[in-house]
């Protein structure tokens, strides 16, 4: 699928950020050591322990499992991997046009952070909005959070997808581009660092899922157009 191993990347760039960090302070600790040898015994590893933790932590938390999306007409797919908390109608007025449905996706640290292509179709919509960084777990967060919109079109129908930063999340990464063609379960973006996701779909969807279901991005079936 397009875009693979990306996430990977990013685990591996901000792994060798953190070590170059890390050898920093190893090289200020060991002229510390001068004046107190004991004093960097302790701190080194500890150091090593820390590096190690967090480079495993990130390698986890980048993962990019592969989509593996079910056949059958008119499914749209839920993008993001997580938590299904909110149902309910909403104007959207940028890429929906007004009134529509929006099922909404909390994602936890412990969460894939990759998100993935609803429908089969064309990316036709792009914007990126710069705001606050209040907790994804509220829903207001998407209001008022940095933010990236996604507009596809596909199957005779305009779904949204909406990338919410969260407390942590300080960084949306997109994938895909404004007239890329994709099909259902292809990546389009990395959030990282909890977050939250909300899909726009049509009054005349039928929603397959019920606040609290987990649901898995590019597999899940969140509507039937």
């Amino acid at each position: 699928m397009k875009h693979s191993g990306k996430a990977r990347q990013a685990a591996f760039k901000l792994i060798i950020i953190s070590l170059i960090a890390g050898c920093i302070l190893w090289g200020l600790i060991l002229i510390a050591s001068v004046i107190g040898t004991v004093l960097s015994a302790i701190a080194v590893p500890v150091l090593l322990v820390l590096w190690v933790t967090f480079s495993l932590f990130t390698l986890y938390f980048f993962r990019d499992p592969a989509a593996k999306p079910p056949p059958g007409p008119g499914l749209v797919l839920s993008p993001g991997h997580g938590k299904v908390d909110v149902i309910d109608r909403i104007a959207e007025p940028y890429f929906m046009g007004g009134e529509c449905q929006r099922v909404s996706i909390f994602l936890s640290v412990f969460d894939v952070h990759i998100q993935n292509a609803p429908i089969d179709g064309t990316l036709v919509f792009s914007k990126y909005s710069i705001g606050q960084f209040l907790n994804a777990l509220r829903t207001e967060s998407a209001t008022h959070n940095e933010n990236l919109l996604l507009g596809f079109t596909g199957a005779g129908a305009r779904i949204g997808v909406r990338m919410i930063a969260g407390v942590l999340a300080r960084r949306i990464v997109p994938f895909a581009q404004q007239g890329d063609l994709l099909a259902r379960g292809d990546r389009i973006s990395l959030i990282q660092f909890g977050s939250r996701v909300d899909v726009y779909l049509p009054l005349t969807a039928r929603i397959r899922v019920q606040l609290g279901d987990r649901v898995v991005g590019g597999e899940s079936i969140l509507a039937e157009l």
